[in-house]
Order: structure tokens, then sequence, then C-alpha cells
């Protein structure tokens, strides 16, 4: 199923004609309605005239979340005022937010971005969309209700929370599309569960899910719980929101609407634009956006893309999973480690719940790391001797998986905290400032 068939299977040299074409377009407008644009080009001597190919893109510096910051609130808009209509931010925990504004247009342009990804997971005019992302300056829930409206599926905009409220909800108004974090969708399910509810009995038939990080592993939970097909959603508040990359049928990378965002992927240490399957750090420019045009945005999220058409038909690049971010990485005895790696080594070893917390301390002058693993219900009551050796399977694939030694600690079912928004999955306790 497609929603745009036309721009979704252009050739390769069709959409980079219309890429180029839109990208010179947005930066002689970001060069001449932003003064940050006009100031930062012309400090390096490169002006809109100088982009004749895609690839002179790489003639442009870099923005980055600090740019967008001390750019706060509206420094970065093309627009007066009374063109924008929405405004959203982001949660600001580490230093002043970044503020996202939308003309008329932009929200029909996002509102385009996921009724293509809705499509691709068979969302339609039928269908009752139950979208458990916040309402607040959080991006995440308005994307989709917009989305929803334009492919004509009725939405219930429940926003996070009322965990028993939402199942409820889904029994009774026959809910067949649901929008979560992997982890509320877990516990979603742990609370049907709990609740005598089958989940697989609700009748779900497609799952979009994204906002924080996951594994293939955790994806299957997710679909064994809903008996339904589970598709990535990717999305940032400094582009859009959601709908810059979502899964079609074949959940096989996520789908770049490549006419509105153009991707590139990058080294991150030197800059360096990468090939093709190459995973390095993605950089994403706007293509579309009038209220506030975002040129080569470090996103901080690695993955690596694909250009080869789809089983599914489309033609536009896939980046793959978000394997990790170069900034929510912890290093760890001199180690990088990813969340994601030890989420992977959790559910290799089995007998644990997908629940866990990694805690770093420097008691001394040594890092140490514990992993705090919910055991499933029976181990946990199975005895010392089995918890003892649990634990050890545990951390010899967690040093598999990061080449460290963890300490691992079987905690009570369900005594970790649950998030209703992203996981916080690490408690770093060191003074590192």
């Amino acid at each position: 199923m497609f929603w745009n068939e036309k721009i979704e299977t252009l050739s390769r040299q069709d959409l980079e004609e219309l890429q180029l074409k839109k990208l010179q377009s947005i930066v002689k407008k970001a060069f001449n309605k932003i003064p940050y644009y006009n100031k930062k080009y012309s400090e390096i001597g490169v002006y809109p005239e100088d982009i004749e190919t895609l690839k002179d893109i790489e003639k442009l510096p870099f923005i980055t979340k600090d740019d967008l910051r001390e750019s706060y609130p509206f420094g970065l808009f093309a627009v007066d005022m009374k063109e924008i209509k929405e405004l959203h931010s982001s949660s600001g925990t580490t230093g002043k937010p970044v503020v996202s504004g939308y003309t008329e247009k932009d929200l029909d342009t996002w509102a385009e971005t996921i009724a293509r990804g809705l499509t691709m997971m068979g969302i339609g005019e039928n269908d009752i969309l139950q979208n458990t992302h916040g309402y607040g300056m959080f991006t995440g829930g308005f994307g989709v209700h917009y989305g929803s409206h334009k492919v004509g599926a009725a939405i219930i905009p429940i926003s996070t929370g009322q965990t028993r409220r939402q199942i409820e909800i889904m029994k009774d108004f026959g809910t067949t599309g649901l929008i979560f974090t992997p982890s509320y969708g877990i516990h979603l399910g742990e609370v049907a569960i709990e609740d005598g509810i089958d989940p697989k009995e609700l009748g779900i038939k497609a799952i979009g899910f994204g906002a924080e990080m996951w594994t293939e592993e955790i994806r299957q939970k997710v679909e064994e719980i809903f008996d339904a097909k589970a598709y990535n959603i990717y999305g940032l508040t400094e582009l859009m929101g959601p709908g810059v990359g979502v899964e079609c049928e074949a959940q096989n990378g996520l789908h770049i609407p490549e006419d509105i965002y153009y991707p590139e992927i990058i080294d991150s240490n030197t800059g360096k634009v990468l090939g093709e399957n190459t995973t390095g750090e993605l950089v994403l420019t706007n293509l579309e956006r009038e209220g506030m045009p975002i040129i080569r945005f470090r996103t901080k999220d690695l993955t690596k893309i694909t250009y080869e058409k789809c089983s599914c038909g489309r033609t536009h690049g896939r980046i793959s999973r978000i394997t990790g971010r170069s900034d929510d990485m912890i290093k760890v005895k001199g180690v990088a480690i990813f969340p994601s790696q030890i989420e992977k080594a959790l559910l290799k070893a089995g007998d644990v719940e997908p629940h866990y917390m990694i805690i770093v301390t420097r008691p001394g002058t040594l890092d140490e790391i514990e992993i705090k693993v919910e055991a499933s219900q029976d181990i946990f009551f199975d005895g010392v001797k089995e918890m003892m050796s649990v634990q050890n399977k545990i951390g010899k694939y967690i040093e598999n998986e990061t080449g460290i030694r963890a300490k691992v600690t079987l905690v009570e079912p369900k005594s970790l905290p649950r998030f209703e928004g992203k996981a916080k999955r690490v408690i770093d306790k060191r003074n590192l400032h």
C-alpha cells in the first residue's frame, strides 16, 4: 500500500533532481531570511549559488543542538511570528530547550510524512489508532495525530499513562493500531495479562513504536505479546518530529521521505561523508520546511543507509535501526558502551524480563558498572543457586557483547521503575565534571 505512490517510487535520478532543486531553494531562503545562516555561511565564504550539485551540500557547515539552543527561542525562524501556527520544544534537560516552529504548510508536510508511514504499516480509513505518545510540548503525539487525520483513521488521543484505562479503551473502542514506546508497550501487555486479559485477543493489527533505544529481541517480544507486527518510527523535534523514517511491511530499514529530508551519514570524528552501507552519524536537512529550515543537522544517532530499491517497491533510502547515539554512549573503564548492547546480552540470556537499569559508579579511581535486571517470576522463586547461575550467565553475555565485566544483580519482578515516555536506563553516579 502506498500513500503517495508517484513520489515514493520515483527513480533515483528523478528523486535527486527534485532534491537538488529543493536544496538550492532552502539554502537561498535560509541565507536571505535567517541572520544565523547568513553569518555562518559568509564567514566561510559559501553562498547559495555555490550549491550546483547535491554533493555541494558538503561545503555547508553542520548545525548542532548547541546552535539551536543559542538561537533560543525563535532565532532560526524564517517567517514572521504571525505565520507560525504551532510551537513545540524538547525537554531541555541538558540546557535550554530546542524550539520548533511550524507554519500551516509545515504541519501539512509533517502530516504527509506520517501518512506515508501509517500506510506502510497498513493503517487507513477503516482503522482506530490509539496514540499513547505525549500530547504536550513533545512532538510525538501530534505528529501521529495529524498523520492519522490525513489517512482518515479515527484517532484516540489518550496520551501517556492511565495504563488500565488504556487497556479498557482498547477493548471497548475496538482499537486496531497502537502507538507506544517499546518499554511502555511491554508494560501495557504485562498489566493486561495481570488483569486476566490476553493482549493477543484485543484485535491489534499494527503497532508503531520508537522514541527510545530497543533491540530486535524487544521487537519480537512486543509482537509476541500483541500478535501484531511492530514498525519502527523515527523522528526528532529539531527536524519536525516523528515521520523522518518509518518501516514498511518488509521491516528491513526505515524509509526516509527523501523529497522532504535529505540524509547523509558522516564519520562523527572527522565530519567526512561516508558511503552507502557504512555505519556513522546521521545528518539531516529539511528540504521543505518554511518556518524553520534546518540544514545539515547532526543528529548524534548512529545508523547506516542503503539506496537499494526495497521489496515493497519504494525507492527512497532506508536507514537501519538506530544502534546507539554518539552522545548516549557511556564510557566505562575506557570502553564505549551503549544500553542497547546490554539489552541484547540480557535478552540472549533469557530467564529475565526486559526491564533493567545500568548503574555506573566510581567509588575510588576505577569505574564500576552494575546491571540490575528483573528476574522472571519462575527464576525468582527458584532459590539462590539458580539465581547465581543466571547472574553468572548474564555476566558472561554482557562481557562478550561489551568487552567488560559487570556486576549483575537480579531483582524482584516488577521492582524496577516503568516509564511511560522514554525509558531512562542509565544512572551515572560518577562525578565526571
